[in-house]
């Protein structure tokens, strides 16, 4: 069985089935079984929220590169010193009822007990690169999100605005760590020593 998600649908093709499902009139009413059973067997990336099913947009090229560039980087960096960097799709438990698919997610001890089969109970950096096709969803809703879910460093690579913006935590909010543009060198807090070239992310090829 193939299960195929769009923005109002849900299609399942089977060889003896065919049905669509629309998301619209459940909406609200999905259980977090259920979301987790979706998302087991779709293709698509699926995020979660208090009932609500949100179905994400296919990544474009550019998009890829640059998080394929990343990857490599925090890998390089985070490896050697015992911890462990992924990318979507990757279900991050915000809090129950509420699950976000982070473009990358960092944990700093490989060996971390929030590491679960089914999702991750939380990450210690989450990195967004920003669609063009909801730019608030990167820079605001997951700000929020990821600072409910405590998540200490939050990174959102803007290809619209040509910047990096390195968050932490303070307290339940977001600080700016810096608000890196062509030229600079962006750093992070938590991993110390760990620096990127704003320029070289945002010409990834």
């Amino acid at each position: 069985m193939t299960v195929h998600t769009h923005a109002t649908e849900l299609r399942i093709v089977d060889p003896d089935d065919d049905t669509v499902l629309s998301l619209a009139p459940i909406q609200g009413l999905w259980t977090e079984e259920q979301y987790l059973v979706m998302t087991d067997h779709s293709r698509r990336m699926l995020e979660f929220d208090d009932g609500y099913i949100e179905v994400l947009p296919m990544p474009i090229p550019e998009h890829q590169k640059i998080l394929a560039l990343l990857y490599e980087l925090f890998v390089a960096f985070v490896r050697p010193r015992g911890g462990i960097t992924l990318f979507s799709p990757l279900r991050v438990q915000i809090r129950p009822r509420k699950f976000r698919e982070p473009d990358l997610v960092i944990l700093l001890d490989a060996n971390d007990p929030r590491q679960h089969k089914r999702y991750w109970l939380g990450v210690d950096v989450a990195l967004e690169v920003v669609s063009a096709d909801d730019p608030e969803r990167d820079t605001r809703v997951k700000r929020a999100d990821y600072a409910e879910a405590g998540i200490p460093e939050y990174w959102i690579v803007n290809p619209l605005n040509q910047t990096i913006t390195v968050l932490v935590l303070a307290g339940e909010v977001y600080v700016e760590h810096g608000v890196f543009q062509r030229g600079d060198t962006a750093t992070s807090t938590l991993l110390d020593g760990f620096r990127v070239s704003v320029t070289a992310v945002l010409d990834a090829r």
